[in-house]
């Protein structure tokens, strides 16, 4: 199974945002500070409640997950780059970075969440952030854009290790 690291955007439910929004990263490259380099791509789909998103996808990046705390920092530093390039995009509604967050919540759900303590790194357009009752964990990000500050991504040895895993599991059989 494939893991994509990526930014994703739901930009309403005109086609043209998303395909603006898309232009904004197509083709930009990301310079990390070891001066290596990620092109990003974009592509643009409907969800099933017919609104528009845009997936920016770095290219170079593990697609099997966080597997060493090497490929979290390196995630960390690209979702770094791409919300600093996200400051300056055109019109979007919600936008989030990190694995597999394509249609993370249609635009309906996001509406009805109650705790948006996990989603670090949300970025809303004021008019949402207003509509779903302005939360105080939200600080600004840009123009007319609240977030919940990113976290980095995190490396987790018990998610990609079978060994420390049946380790745990024996513990846990113990009791």
């Amino acid at each position: 199974m494939s893991w994509i690291f990526s930014l994703s955007a739901e930009c309403g439910t005109e086609q043209t945002a998303a395909e603006e929004f898309s232009r904004h990263f197509e083709r930009v490259s990301l310079i990390f500070s070891n001066k290596n380099q990620s092109q990003c791509q974009t592509g643009i789909f409907q969800d099933i409640e017919d609104n528009w998103w845009c997936r920016v996808s770095p290219s170079g990046i593990s697609e099997v997950g966080i597997d060493t705390p090497e490929t979290a920092y390196i995630m960390t530093e690209i979702g770094i780059l791409l919300y600093q390039h996200l400051r300056f995009a055109p019109k979007f509604r919600y936008a989030l970075v990190g694995l597999e967050v394509d249609e993370f919540r249609t635009y309906s759900e996001l509406l009805a969440e109650t705790s948006f303590q996990s989603f670090p790194g949300l970025v809303l357009a004021e008019t949402i952030w207003q509509e779903i009752g302005s939360p105080p964990t939200f600080r600004s990000f840009s123009s007319g854009y609240v977030w919940q500050p990113y976290q980095g991504e995190v490396y987790q040895p018990l998610m990609v290790s079978s060994d420390l895993k049946n380790k745990l599991d024996e513990l846990l059989s113990v009791g």
